[in-house]
């Protein structure tokens, strides 16, 4: 049976971030992610995931200048002394946490450099974060966005980011499969999902149109949901998703599978 972990940067926003471990747990979730932990000090995160009985599944790797629509950094050669510092941070972070994974969002492209360097870059930038999270028994994601809500974004398929997976050479990278993604960018879930299984370490979830939980849009997500367990999928699905109404009032198709 899959496992669902619950979003908090997406889920819950009745209550303040704190409280939504709380409303997490309450709701039947077992583990949680969230975009980013550095707004807090990491005492406190792991003070309401104790006192919640969660796990800490997955957090990004810092991405520059959230509010100012940046999406990642990864991409730009000249702030690689900012993303390795940033590598740093994020170490620190999944420690204390717990966490075994961080995801990598690359970031959306410039004009002004050209497609060969940023490719370059960001390979170089992989191959660096992938080898210090090895070193702390951390696994790094690289995650295919789609382009639709954020133009230009780098990375918006999945063999583009097998290509760069490749490249660098490690083994300490997988692919994060945002099924909402790519339904917008590809479509094909199922035979993708299967030929590509031994290189996802997480997958994530939203239906389409409106990235609104399962049962509100186009994916047939029961058989989804079956079909990743009748191929062995033994990781973490991440619901990350903006509920159409309330939280709690969406979460009946979650049902089956508490």
């Amino acid at each position: 049976m899959p496992r669902f972990n619950a979003n908090l940067s997406m889920m819950f926003q009745e209550v303040e971030f704190p409280d939504r471990f709380e409303a997490a747990a309450k709701a039947g979730f077992k583990g949680v992610e969230y975009l980013f932990p550095y707004d807090f000090e990491a005492e406190q995160l792991v003070e309401l995931l104790q006192k919640n009985n969660l796990e800490q599944v997955l957090h990004n790797l810092p991405a520059g200048d959230w509010a100012k629509g940046e999406r990642g950094i990864a991409i730009f050669p000249d702030r690689i002394g900012e993303f390795q510092d940033g590598v740093g941070t994020a170490i620190e972070y999944a420690k204390a946490l717990g966490n075994k994974n961080v995801n990598m969002l690359v970031g959306i492209a410039p004009d002004d450099v050209s497609n060969d360097v940023l490719t370059s870059t960001l390979i170089e930038n992989a191959t660096f974060a992938a080898g210090e999270l090895a070193k702390n028994d951390i696994g790094l994601f690289l995650e295919p966005v789609n382009s639709r809500d954020i133009p230009g974004f780098f990375l918006c398929r999945t063999q583009q980011c097998l290509d760069v997976i490749a490249a660098t050479g490690s083994n300490n990278i997988k692919l994060q499969y945002d099924i909402y993604h790519m339904q917008v960018m590809e479509g094909n879930l199922a035979p993708t999902l299967e030929k590509n299984l031994g290189s996802i370490g997480h997958i994530q979830l939203a239906d389409n149109p409106g990235r609104h939980e399962p049962g509100t849009g186009e994916i047939n997500y029961p058989f989804l949901f079956d079909f990743i367990d009748q191929i062995g999928y033994q990781g973490w699905i991440g619901c990350e998703y903006i509920p159409a109404t309330t939280t709690v009032e969406g979460l009946g198709w979650l049902d089956p599978y508490l």
